[in-house]
């Protein structure tokens, strides 16, 4: 059994990697968010803070997993986003090193600036705005400087049921749910689905291969925003007897709400998984299946 600290792991992601990997492995969760009893405080911008809560026990991984996600949020609030996206991650790295310990970095494919029709995991990275740079600047910063590390990439993240859920799928069946029967879906925006159960338990096989370098780790199968939409909406259909109907437009209907620069393209291949035979992520469309099964009732 290994020690390991979850570091801002109180998320949507967060808790499922906490699901997966606490069974097998004795797992501290800090984080600032404390609304379930087995998080620890800790403000990981603290590097004091972090340092003194990873001494004090003294782990075999480091799982840094926290980051402000809310692109807006991250254009208004640039201090704080660069403090939580990336001088935290300076303090991981040093941590790490220190403690001669793997550093395991949550990712995004966001970091992309869409021009290509999709991306692997050796592909440059060409980051748009505040969030997506500030995550950048955490992946190189850690192959820069750090001496065991994996860095692991998601795409459009669902899960975590609708109370943890904030992203796309999340959003949307709170609008069902207060009753809309019209949904407004974007036409231009392309990516890749991640499951978080699936993310966590493919996180958890990598920690245990002891696989370094970085990876792409998104469900199988390239899709839009449209398409994932009318999936959700088939399944309320056929599983809940509910009618929704999709308005479509596009990005230019929302600048207003999400003004932050976005790439139009998101879509990520497991290359690295793939041919290393540590690939254990499905197709987006049965993850999306089994989470709505969880979220209708």
């Amino acid at each position: 059994m290994n020690k390991l600290i979850l570091a801002g792991s109180a998320g949507m992601l967060g808790s499922d990697i906490y699901r997966s990997l606490h069974q097998s492995n004795e797992c501290f969760v800090g984080d600032i968010d404390r609304s379930d009893d087995h998080v620890l405080h800790l403000d990981f911008r603290n590097g004091e803070e972090y340092r003194a809560f990873a001494r004090e026990i003294n782990p075999d991984v480091l799982l840094h997993i926290g980051a402000h996600t809310d692109l807006e949020y991250c254009e208004t609030n640039v201090t704080d986003c660069y403090q939580t996206n990336t001088s935290s991650v300076e303090h991981a790295v040093e941590i790490a090193n220190q403690l001669k310990i793997k550093l395991v970095y949550i990712s995004t494919a966001g970091i992309f600036d869409g021009k290509l029709e999709f991306y692997n995991d050796y592909d440059t990275p060409n980051p748009l705005g505040n969030y997506a740079k500030s995550k950048f600047y955490g992946e190189r910063h850690i192959e820069l400087h750090c001496n065991d590390y994996l860095i692991v990439r998601a795409g459009w993240m669902m899960g975590g049921g609708l109370q943890k859920d904030k992203k796309f799928i999340g959003k949307i069946m709170r609008q069902i749910n207060s009753g809309s029967r019209t949904l407004n879906i974007v036409n231009d925006k392309l990516g890749t689905p991640t499951y978080t159960r699936d993310f966590a338990n493919n996180l958890k096989h990598l920690i245990s291969e002891d696989a370094i370098g970085k990876f792409n780790m998104v469900c199988g199968g390239l899709t839009s925003r449209m398409e994932v939409a009318q999936f959700v909406c088939d399944y309320l259909g056929k599983h809940a007897g509910i009618r929704v109907d999709i308005n479509e437009v596009d990005s230019t209907f929302f600048k207003n709400e999400y003004f932050s620069p976005r790439p139009d393209n998101e879509r990520l291949v497991n290359r690295r998984l793939i041919d290393l035979n540590l690939n254990l992520m499905r197709d987006w469309q049965s993850a999306l299946y089994d989470y709505l099964g969880e979220l209708v009732k």
